[in-house]
């Protein structure tokens, strides 16, 4: 019942946009990827907004029936309110007699499952595409690398051109691409290649340039490595659009944070907290860490959560991070989930690390507020369920109201929560 409703609503929504596209010709900027797809959309937006009238959504409409919505600036009700869809229905049309007011859309396209992003191409035909990552992710639902690169790269059926992150996504997944390819870096060779990366503390200095072209010298006064990878995608999105390289500029020094993502809270004992609870997958934990061996502080210490949906690469995953935990540069690494506490912490203190592991994130932000010493840095770093590692986090707040700028946060998701943890 549920998916013949989704379908039929798709089928609804995807008519309404092509007509909406056709009569008014937004240019269209489609993201995916396994990790960095949401940072990405978001600083695509916000750089192209500087010049170009653009519409996007901030949250995580990226399945075959949110992504029209962000057409029409419309909230997603439920599968199962028909006079709810009908309302939005029926707006939609309103909007489609109106003159359009935007010039761009960015949309971000999320699968996880073999043949998602395909579907995408029902009703939607981009401009441009922007690859993030081929990366494991959902690997429970995948064969292998391969299959994740098949389906992330579909969106190559229903795009003109792509950008690919180079350091993230392998030769021989670009080598079967056959569209206009572009691609975008920090540390490798690429088309639109960010250099002379200088960090001072929480800001960081940069440049990007198109092959011997300097296209922007920028900065940014709260950036980390994973969000270098962001921010160069947007800036090649913006070269390509025609945007002047002053505006470009204006668009990155503005960058606002993004809720669970590398954000920077206020902790207790004036201990700063690096939330990046929205999720986690080996290669984002990773580049989380690399932020954390970066910045100094007389106290380190990484609470990582268990990486799920891996499948059968869960265990070598997670040993992999385990191996990542530098001794010399974390006090204490806490664990938290069964695959995390199973095989990240024995790696991790095989390695020489203080390890403390956790069945649920509240027990892991009881035992923070007891370690945590002053000016300490802690990185908070998890997935959903088994994990929500946010709720460690809110713990060890310094003003409890900053809970607020934490993810999964409604009513409806702290119910799954105490259900997830038997919390009354």
């Amino acid at each position: 019942m549920k998916r013949r409703a989704k379908y039929l609503i798709a089928k609804i929504l995807g008519w309404q946009v092509k007509r909406l596209v056709r009569k008014n010709q937004p240019k269209v900027i489609a993201v995916t990827g396994s990790i960095g797809k949401t940072s990405t959309k978001l600083a695509v937006a916000h750089i192209l907004s500087q010049k170009y009238k653009t519409v996007y959504q901030k949250g995580n409409y990226n399945d075959i029936v949110s992504v029209p919505l962000i057409f029409f600036e419309r909230s997603i009700p439920s599968l199962f309110n028909p006079l709810a869809w009908a309302i939005v229905l029926i707006k939609n049309e309103f909007t489609l007699a109106k003159k359009y007011p935007y010039e761009m859309v960015v949309v971000e396209l999320g699968t996880d499952a073999p043949g998602q992003i395909i579907e995408f191409k029902g009703y939607l035909s981009a401009d441009l595409g922007v690859l993030t990552s081929v990366t494991a992710e959902h690997m429970a639902n995948f064969a292998d690398l391969g299959a994740v690169a098949a389906e992330e790269l579909a969106i190559t059926q229903f795009c003109e051109e792509l950008l690919v992150n180079t350091d993230l996504v392998a030769e021989e997944y670009q080598k079967t691409i056959t569209i206009p390819l572009q691609t975008y870096g920090v540390k490798k060779t690429a088309d639109y290649k960010m250099s002379d990366v200088i960090f001072e503390g929480e800001s960081a200095s940069f440049q990007v340039s198109k092959g011997q072209e300097l296209v922007v010298k920028s900065a940014h006064n709260q950036i980390t490595e994973p969000q270098l990878y962001s921010v160069t995608a947007a800036v090649a999105v913006a070269n390509r659009l025609g945007m002047e390289a002053e505006l470009i500029d204006k668009g990155i020094q503005s960058l606002p944070t993004v809720n669970g993502r590398m954000q920077q809270l206020k902790g207790i004992n004036n201990s700063t907290i690096i939330d990046d609870t929205y999720n986690a997958s080996p290669e984002a934990v990773k580049a989380a860490l690399d932020t954390l061996y970066r910045l100094q502080a007389p106290q380190k210490i990484a609470v990582l959560g268990n990486m799920n949906e891996l499948g059968k690469y869960s265990e070598p995953e997670h040993i992999m991070v385990g191996d990542y935990c530098d001794p010399a540069q974390l006090d204490i690494v806490l664990t938290i989930g069964p695959d995390a506490n199973k095989f990240l912490a024995p790696t991790a203190e095989a390695r020489g690390c203080k390890v403390k592991s956790f069945d649920d994130p509240y027990s892991a932000g009881e035992f923070l507020k007891t370690v945590i010493k002053d000016n300490a840095l802690i990185l908070v770093k998890g997935s959903q369920n088994k994990v929500f590692a946010e709720e460690t986090t809110k713990l060890i707040l310094d003003n409890p109201a900053d809970a607020a700028k934490l993810v999964r946060q409604s009513p409806q998701w702290l119910k799954i929560k105490r259900k997830n943890f038997a919390r009354t």
